[in-house]
């Protein structure tokens, strides 16, 4: 398939006053036309962070200070703001996990949906309204042109998450960053969320970067899982063979920690320790103080990402399993 969106080496930093954080490190990926890759990792293992990179909403001091973001040929990290908005909403869409921060609550949703379509679409307002209330049918909103005149507050969560994302799908565009889309959920809206998004990209041949820290999620939906941990991609491939076999300790625990039905267990795997923080990043592999396997060079020599099995993994047990 061909390459929609290549990040190369991106590097995301927050100055402060007394270090520079590094929240993004070195993070390469691609995602080919229709494709949908899955981003998964704890809590500030840097996933929402790439994904608001990509899109230009880091919010300053957060910079990129590294790397390359090209998207359809054309590379996004040096576009003035601008060119960037334009994109964003022409080509370029959004679903994020509140959809009360995505919505404005003084305007009805027919509106922001009308005038989202008239901005960067080559309608009349005619025209915008009848596909706003296609598109919100189409997204599984009961009566949605009388929907239209409604304000964000008079939805119910579900009904307001399937209006973010007619938002982001409103002008059809080539790629979509979905950030938690179904996290504040109920279960059986989170069903129907998911399947929205895939039917979607499926029907419109839209790439989607999924973030989030459901592996239940990942299995689902996505072609494609990237696994991040400290900012650093640790594991990435195609998703049957990183979920039924992966190859990074950290990957194996994730997997490890979720309820199977079927099987009986006295209790889940858990994790020991937690996430590091972006000032106190262990040195070697940053997974390492909690990895239940690391060999010595783990604790002062990175992996870099290698071939294993189909996939790429980050981790010296499988050079050593090579050797």
């Amino acid at each position: 398939m061909k390459s929609l969106l290549s990040v190369r080496r991106l590097r995301v930093e927050i100055p402060t006053r007394s270090a520079t954080l590094v929240v993004v490190d070195d993070v390469s990926f691609e995602v080919a036309e229709g494709e949908i890759l899955g981003v998964v990792g704890e809590s500030g293992a840097g996933k929402s962070m790439t994904g608001i990179a990509i899109i230009g909403l880091l919010d300053p001091p957060a910079r990129i200070a590294a790397g390359e973001i090209i998207f359809a040929g054309r590379r996004l990290d040096n576009l003035d703001a601008e060119a960037m908005r334009t994109l964003r909403g022409r080509q370029i869409g959004a679903v994020f996990q509140d959809p009360l921060t995505s919505l404005n609550p003084l305007l009805t949703i027919g509106h922001q949906l009308v005038q989202t379509m008239t901005t960067h679409l080559d309608i009349s307002q005619r025209e915008a309204r009848q596909g706003a209330a296609a598109l919100l049918a189409e997204v599984g909103v009961p009566a949605a042109a009388e929907r239209l005149a409604a304000y964000p507050h008079e939805l119910s969560g579900g009904m307001r998450q399937r209006v973010v994302v007619a938002l982001a799908f409103c002008c059809n565009p080539k790629f979509v960053i979905a950030d938690e889309p179904t996290t504040a959920l109920d279960v059986s809206i989170q069903a129907q969320v998911m399947e929205m998004l895939r039917r979607i990209s499926r029907e419109h041949g839209t790439a989607i970067m999924l973030i989030t820290h459901d592996m239940g999620v990942i299995a689902e939906l996505a072609d494609r899982v990237a696994v991040m941990y400290a900012g650093r991609i640790i594991e990435i491939g195609p998703t049957r063979a990183v979920l039924k076999s992966p190859s990074h300790p950290y990957t194996r625990a994730l997997m490890a920690s979720i309820p199977i039905i079927d099987r009986r267990a006295a209790s889940l795997l858990q994790i020991e320790g937690s996430m590091p923080r972006p000032d106190a990043i262990p040195s070697g592999c940053a997974f390492h103080p909690r990895c239940p396997s690391r060999l010595a060079r783990c604790n002062h020599d990175r992996p870099e990402l290698a071939p294993v099995d189909g996939s790429l993994a980050a981790c010296w047990l499988n050079a050593a399993t090579r050797t």
